[in-house]
């Protein structure tokens, strides 16, 4: 890895194949400490399996990818990669955030029971210090007085504002949003994506792979169009989305814009 020090996540030739269906065919991105990068593209075109790659809850099939300075899931030894143990792959993954499109809250638990329950399981915080944490966080996505609800009783967009506040409550240095509105309502939409502002705001080194091209517009630092499992452009999201470079680029755009 060649990268300087303002790289917290450096993907490298990253290849991932399913069977005969190769989705990820070498795919070569940088996020900086601090920048939001915005992932769009058609449906199918590997973006959610790149995020999935990042945390390594999907193995690569060929390539190298650092979060953090470590290569993660590995450790190279004379040229050769070896697979981490499980404990030593859930270890990496604390410093790693991930919002998926449905809320995978625990049923069982309530709103405050679920964002405890890592820091405390996990990283073995004290119950009442993570209380705290969580109910300043509560605060933090507009949700303080769902503390004792259970997810049932929630909309889905306040169900998806307390699995990022779940996230957070790991203290992570990087977050990825897999598509986080595209279950919800469109009255729903606003009020997860004004967290997500907040966030980006407050300096959140984040990948969000996203349908929404005003918020990869408003808040994205750059932005990556993937198709067919090769990144086909990125550049500023104003480039892109105004002035996009190649044809397949203004095609999808021409669908969605």
């Amino acid at each position: 890895m060649t990268e300087t020090n303002d790289a917290l996540v450096v993907a490298e030739n990253v290849h991932k194949r399913f069977g005969r269906l190769e989705v990820l065919r070498g795919i070569d991105l940088t996020v900086r400490r601090g920048e939001v990068m915005c992932v769009i593209g058609p449906s199918g075109s590997g973006k959610s399996t790149f995020l999935r790659c990042v945390n390594h809850l999907e193995k690569l099939s060929a390539g190298r990818l650092w979060v953090n300075g470590e290569l993660m899931g590995y450790r190279q030894r004379r040229g050769r990669l070896h697979e981490l143990r499980d404990h030593e792959i859930a270890a990496q993954r604390r410093d790693i955030g991930m919002v998926f499109q449905r809320f995978n809250l625990f049923p069982h638990l309530s709103v405050l029971g679920n964002i405890i329950e890592a820091p405390v399981q996990v990283k073995g915080v004290p119950k009442v210090a993570a209380t705290a944490t969580a109910r300043e966080l509560l605060e933090k996505v507009g949700l303080p007085d769902k503390a004792d609800a259970y997810p049932e009783q929630l909309s889905g967009g306040q169900q998806q504002r307390v699995a990022i506040a779940r996230a957070l409550a790991m203290e992570p240095s990087l977050m990825l949003f897999d598509e986080p509105t595209s279950a919800l309502d469109p009255e729903l939409v606003g009020e997860v994506l004004d967290v997500m502002r907040d966030l980006a705001r407050g300096g959140m080194t984040m990948v969000v792979v996203t349908h929404e091209m005003g918020f990869a517009r408003e808040v994205g630092d750059s932005l990556v169009f993937m198709d067919e499992g090769v990144v086909v452009e990125s550049g500023s999201p104003k480039d892109v989305l105004t002035d996009p470079r190649h044809e397949r680029t203004r095609a999808f755009l021409s669908k969605v814009l």
